[in-house]
């Protein structure tokens, strides 16, 4: 099988991942960020002139303690909640439904983006180097999340030994980049990156002035270098024991990480002297062709950064699965979402996150780059949420005195308990200090790229919402309905008036009636008069082959072709002679052995059981008849 052998629940346990695997797994996204984040905060310093690009190393500065802070709350959420869920959990017993189900929409569109965007990107990046396949961008990016998909579908194990190869490329290219340029510099070898004059001076006189809000909007830019810190915090599960001191590990493996490489291409992008061009973020290139020249290691370096922001789009499948099983879990997805299929996998939601994705991509023809404002702005309000609910649940645990426990509900209506820290107020203000730092992220981000794509996130988040909330008023209708609570229950047996639905005289007709016999009781053969020839030929041959069952057979009259209403009239008459019994309406199915055999015949037991399921004490029954022959030749 494409996906592999099924595994039995029992060996769930052998699925967990190591922190190896898991960094591969959960941090790629974030890992890809980094690549062109540096060039992001240039870009925006650039709007001023050349002469402010060196304020790229302070506002790094602030984006690194930002990103430790944010390190620091995600690595006290994974220990609160070892289950996982994230900003999706912690805004949910913390501050309420909405704001979940806010953070929920954030997270879900930032997956679906990030898959998209990501795949697209690596391959403009492909066919910026081989530039023949620039035509077949859409097509190639469609393989890949199709491809990413079976992977996933495999199991997360599997495709995190598969994607975990690319990953690791990656951060290898990008430490021997790192340890040679700084060598060089010690050595005072480092090379500096010469541009024509006309183009310097264009670079040193632009019309913008600097102040407060360009600088906001530098370290905004800068900031998508924190898009996906907070994937280990929702794939907790996916570790093996003891999974939150395992993820707890990775993220802070990740997180030095991305201080590693990014404050090392920032300082290094500053001492060469490289600039982004055409408004495209990439300095990585710049700075490796500087080092080694063209040939061999330099293209090894793109390849890795191509590789990179492709493979970012696994943590995607690794979370968005488990984020739709926990919303499903509490009644604001379809519940098929929190099915695991024979890999032990979300299946459904990785099929959804695929189609998706796949759907954005053909749309806007794999250039997502408008896009990208839109998932920046969901990250960092999934932030913010997360943040302030763990503020909420500090004060909480404030008011607890020493060695006292109690139990709070949440606002799914579950039982948390609660211990007292000794360390809470510290904790308390590390996280008031995060969401205060990522509440202005996301609102400079959303002023400063409104117009790029960022008004899309006021109609797409509250919209989804919305829809969160109608599944869940459904869902809580069916419960209320189906609810027993109450109600006087005492079972009793029931009048059953059984119909067999004949169509022709042939050995399915037989074993129809057999089933029928061996219930028990009385029964009417019924036959749908269509076609006044053949009801003829069909009454001899029941008389003929039928006779001794005691029976005769009932015509009904069709004379308007449709088979349904009349049968849904006289089921409709027999039940409003009945005060409160049941109507078994038994079909025949003549089954085929492939799927295209099974196409050419008329399958109108479909239709039946379409008209009759929505009818009260309606029973259908289908009797199969399986054949299975060789077709002559």
């Amino acid at each position: 099988m494409m996906i592999g052998k099924p595994i039995a629940t029992s060996e769930s346990h052998h699925q967990a991942i190591n922190k190896r695997i898991g960094l591969a797994v959960f941090a790629s996204d974030a890992l890809s960020s980094v690549a062109y984040a540096p060039g992001e905060i240039l870009l925006v310093l650039m709007l001023a002139g050349t002469a402010y690009t060196y304020l790229s190393i302070p506002i790094a500065a602030a984006i690194i303690v930002m990103l430790l802070i944010l390190t620091i709350s995600y690595r006290q959420t994974i220990f609160a909640y070892p289950s996982g869920g994230g900003a999706y959990i912690v805004a949910r017993d913390n501050i309420g439904e909405i704001p979940a189900q806010v953070a929920g929409a954030a997270l879900l569109t930032d997956y679906i983006l990030t898959v998209a965007v990501s795949i697209s990107s690596g391959f403009e990046n492909v066919a910026a180097t081989f530039p023949f396949i620039k035509s077949y961008e859409t097509e190639l990016a469609v393989v890949t999340v199709l491809f990413m998909m079976v992977m996933n579908l495999r199991g997360v194990k599997e495709s995190g030994k598969v994607f975990a190869v690319p990953t690791y490329f990656f951060l290898g290219t990008m430490v021997v980049t790192l340890v040679v340029g700084f060598f060089r510099y010690a050595t005072g070898s480092l090379p500096r990156m010469e541009y024509p004059a006309e183009e310097l001076a264009a670079l040193q006189h632009n019309a913008m002035t600097l102040g407060l809000l360009l600088v906001l909007r530098a370290f905004s830019s800068g900031c998508t270098a924190l898009t996906g810190v907070e994937a280990i915090s929702n794939g907790i599960t996916a570790f093996k024991e003891p999974k939150s001191r395992n993820a707890a590990s990775t993220m802070l493996a990740m997180s030095l990480l991305i201080v590693f490489i990014f404050g090392g291409i920032t300082i290094l992008t500053n001492l060469m002297g490289v600039l982004p061009r055409d408004h495209d973020p990439a300095v990585i290139p710049y700075i490796s062709a500087l080092l080694f020249g063209p040939g061999v290691v330099t293209s090894l370096i793109t390849i890795g950064i191509m590789l990179i922001l492709i493979m970012a789009a696994n943590t995607s499948f690794a979370d968005f699965p488990r984020l739709c099983a926990l919303q499903a879990g509490d009644g604001f997805l379809p519940r098929q979402l929190t099915i695991q299929g024979s890999r032990l996998v979300f299946s459904w939601g990785i099929v959804a996150l695929s189609i998706s994705a796949i759907t954005l991509i053909v749309i806007f023809n794999a250039h997502t780059s408008s896009l990208i404002p839109l998932y920046a702005i969901g990250v960092f309000l999934s932030f913010t949420l997360s943040q302030f609910g763990m503020v909420k649940r500090w004060l909480r645990i404030g008011k607890i005195k020493v060695g006292k426990e109690i139990s709070v509900r949440n606002a799914h209506g579950d039982l948390d308990v609660l211990k007292h820290d000794k360390q809470w107020r510290l904790k308390l203000i590390i996280n008031a200090v995060g969401g205060v730092m990522s509440l202005i992220v996301m609102c400079v981000f959303a002023v400063t790229k409104f117009t790029e794509g960022a008004w899309i996130t006021v109609i797409l988040i509250p919209t989804l919402v919305f829809i969160f909330f109608r599944i869940h008023v459904h869902y809580k209708s069916v419960a209320k309905t189906l609810s027993l609570s109450g109600r006087p229950v005492h079972p009793e047996r029931r009048p059953i008036k059984t119909i067999a639905l004949i169509d022709d005289i042939h050995a399915g007709t037989v074993q129809l009636i057999e089933f029928v016999m061996s219930m028990g009781g009385d029964y009417e053969a019924v036959h749908l008069d269509n076609d006044t020839a053949k009801t003829e030929r069909i009454l001899a041959k029941w008389n003929e082959r039928m006779g001794d069952t005691g029976h005769e057979l009932k015509i009904i009259p069709a004379p308007y072709r449709d088979l349904t209403e009349p049968v849904v009239n006289y089921v409709q008459n027999i039940l409003d002679g009945s005060e409160n019994g049941f109507v078994h309406v038994v079909l025949a199915q003549i089954i085929m052995d492939s799927w295209a055999e099974q196409a050419l015949h008329s399958n109108t037991s479909i239709a039946f059981k379409l008209a009759l399921q929505h009818m009260d004490r309606v029973v259908v029954t289908d009797v199969s008849y399986p054949l299975h022959f060789v077709n002559s030749k």
